[in-house]
């Protein structure tokens, strides 16, 4: 059994605010596993928009009083350690749990259905509503935890989860087809970069929606074309000329999105980072015969369908810079200034 521990280092999220609500610490109990659950070290955890969004208190939809303003709709409880993208090492395990797990390398499958054994009525986000991994340990039911073998580090690991299983989810949910045209905007964030590689590994056909410096990297990815952000996606494409568009932008353009979509075309959104509030025209849905996804929580075998694209290397790892722990600070303003392409990391252990 390996020696845990009583103390660790980690990042608190100490209330909704500016980056003065993350606080390092190195005095934060580490966490004993459950009978169910396993207690993981962490080598590596990615930023993502939601640990911003929670942070600022985004998923609130305004009553002011930040009482919705969790990835659940519910009331943060602080201080919480975020963190969803975790990649690590099994190190204890709970009573009910294979001892055979121990030592194993994991990826931590982001959206949580089952918490200190019970099964959730709505689930929850790993370092939402439950504490992540911005810290050397952290525990989680062992249905969450999945094995990897895999070559590549710590850090390009934690790259996948959160991203390629949001994207994955998306292209499962609306069904794209080999053959298919599939619309991506946000194409260089890690959601859409995850899903570029994914649409192509379905044999789809990928335009991206990207910024004028990301063109080449975007192509590079496997796009088959890009457009710019300020382009005139009708003028670019033609209206009913486009399968799937999966969305992580929404804004000024989302009225085109729609009007690209052929007759019986299929939209799934996982973002708005762009602006939330779109306009409808409520008759092009119903006259074209659209289908609609909104996308949260992961559909069975989206995260095992994941780690089989890993270890058969059908999906690249796309880190654009790492930071220490200790500079989470710098990590999240670097992700805030949208010059990067994939993903940032923080390396833990």
């Amino acid at each position: 059994m390996n020696k845990i521990p009583k103390i660790m280092r980690g990042v608190y999220l100490k209330g909704h605010g500016d980056f003065d609500m993350l606080e390092l610490r190195n005095d934060i109990p580490v966490p004993k596993p459950g009978p169910n659950e396993v207690l993981i070290k962490v080598g590596a955890a990615a930023v993502n928009n939601t640990d911003i969004n929670t942070r600022k208190a985004w998923y609130s939809k305004g009553n002011g009083d930040s009482d919705d303003a969790s990835w659940s709709g519910n009331p943060m409880k602080f201080p919480r350690i975020q963190g969803a993208d975790v990649c690590g090492r099994i190190v204890s395990i709970g009573e009910h749990v294979n001892t055979q797990r121990l030592n194993e390398r994991v990826l931590i499958e982001p959206c949580i259905r089952e918490f200190n054994g019970e099964i959730l009525t709505q689930a929850w986000y790993f370092g939402s509503e439950c504490d992540g991994g911005f810290a050397e340990y952290t525990v989680v039911s062992s249905i969450h935890a999945y094995a990897i073998k895999s070559d590549l580090s710590d850090v390009e690991l934690a790259s996948f989860p959160c991203s390629y299983s949001t994207a994955e989810n998306m292209l499962s949910r609306s069904k794209v087809l080999k053959g298919e045209t599939v619309l991506i905007t946000g194409a260089s964030g890690g959601v859409g970069s995850a899903a570029v590689q994914l649409a192509k590994a379905r044999g789809a056909k990928v335009i991206g929606i990207t910024s004028k410096a990301k063109v080449e990297k975007v192509l590079q990815i496997g796009a088959d074309k890009v457009l710019m952000r300020d382009d005139n996606i009708i003028q670019k494409l033609g209206e009913n000329s486009i399968d799937v568009v999966i969305d992580l932008v929404g804004g000024k353009q989302w009225p085109d999105l729609i009007n690209a979509l052929k007759p019986s075309g299929r939209y799934a959104v996982a973002g708005a980072i762009g602006d939330p509030h779109v306009k409808l025209d409520i008759r092009t849905l119903y006259l074209k015969d659209l289908t609609f996804f909104g996308c949260t929580v992961l559909n069975e075998n989206v995260f095992s369908n994941l780690i089989m694209h890993i270890e058969n290397k059908n999906i690249s790892p796309l880190v654009s810079a790492s930071y220490p722990l200790e500079d989470i600070v710098k990590a999240q303003q670097s992700f805030l200034d949208k010059q990067h392409i994939g993903k940032i990391v923080l390396k833990i252990n």
